[in-house]
């Protein structure tokens, strides 16, 4: 689904289980999807330019970025480098956090032979500084309903640091073994991107909701509210 388009933009919400560019499984993939269906819709001759800004998680559904050309691309990517794009999700989590708002603040170091990202000692060779900020917007003591606010962009971040706190997302199969069953499906979901238009310079907000189905559904009143999850 389109949520905006334009000349240099195009915001799209991703399915969950799609991956965002081609990998190993030779799944379909998000940029290849929408490159064909601009090269349709517009009827262009050769290959369609469509620039990858960031990453969702393949589990991982709601908005994300394009960009249409290469000049939108750049400014884009040095907008995501300057910390200027403000991306926040909503997740599910299994049982409480110990405070209702926190910033969380960990080096992260990914084992890029098992795609698996520990929390480490800041002296680590390779290990990345990770923040994030939390808030539990509804509890029912066995899930918590939580927004983030990314500070930074690593792999698997808000999954390898909300493991780490005791409350790991509600479906995660690689963080949260022993409270999640196969077959789950990983709650968290890219609920919101604000960034300045890369040509016009005014800021701009696109929003996206989970679906209605569990374990989403608990809270179907605060996620059907009008407006963002303030």
């Amino acid at each position: 689904m389109i949520l905006y388009e334009d000349n240099h933009l195009l915001v799209v919400e991703k399915e969950p289980n799609v991956p965002v560019q081609a990998d190993e499984s030779k799944d379909r993939d998000l940029l290849t999807i929408w490159k064909e269906d601009i090269k349709e819709r517009y009827n262009k001759p050769g290959n369609v330019y469509l620039g990858l800004v960031h990453r969702l998680d393949r589990p991982v559904g709601g908005a994300i970025v394009f960009a249409k050309t290469s000049k939108g691309a750049s400014r884009l990517s040095d907008t995501l480098r300057k910390r200027e794009m403000e991306r926040t999700y909503v997740a599910v989590v299994r049982g409480v956090p110990k405070e209702r708002h926190a910033t969380l603040t960990n080096y992260l170091w990914k084992d890029r032979k098992k795609n698996i990202v520990h929390v480490v000692d800041r002296k680590k060779k390779e290990a990345k500084e990770a923040i994030l900020t939390y808030d539990v917007l509804a509890t029912n003591n066995e899930l918590s309903l939580v927004r983030v606010r990314l500070e930074t962009g690593r792999s698997h971040q808000i999954r390898v640091q909300l493991a780490a706190i005791g409350c790991p997302l509600y479906g995660d199969q690689k963080y949260g073994q022993s409270v999640n069953r196969p077959g789950e499906q990983l709650a968290l979901w890219s609920h919101e991107l604000t960034f300045p238009h890369p040509t016009k310079k005014e800021e701009m907000t696109f929003t996206s909701f989970p679906p209605n189905e569990h374990p989403w559904s608990k809270w179907e009143h605060l996620l059907k509210e009008e407006g963002r999850l303030r």
